[in-house]
């Protein structure tokens, strides 16, 4: 039971996001996508109509999933492992 709640909870953690709002996120991104292949479709058959729907549409979406997503902190790493300390210290030193 608990990997089935996991499996509904902690990607839309990791993303800041609740189900219902990740849910609405991803249908938003599902039906651009529709909107703009349809576009490609028929621009493929009509060259000078939607000449610019398709690229901007994945800019816009790229935009809107990658560049102003918020993503949770990593959790920082476990404190006491043999040699973590070292390893931490070869990192600093120039």
């Amino acid at each position: 039971m608990r990997s089935i709640v996991r499996a509904f909870t902690e990607h839309t953690a990791s993303v800041n996001e609740t189900y219902g709002r990740h849910l609405l996120a991803a249908w938003s991104f599902a039906f651009s996508l529709l909107g703009a292949g349809l576009a490609c479709l028929v621009h493929g058959l009509l060259p000078f109509v939607f000449t610019h729907t398709g690229s901007s549409t994945v800019r816009d979406l790229h935009e809107r999933m990658v560049t102003h997503r918020v993503r949770r902190a990593a959790p920082p790493p476990p404190v006491g492992r043999p040699g973590a300390g070292a390893a931490r210290k070869r990192a600093k030193d120039p």
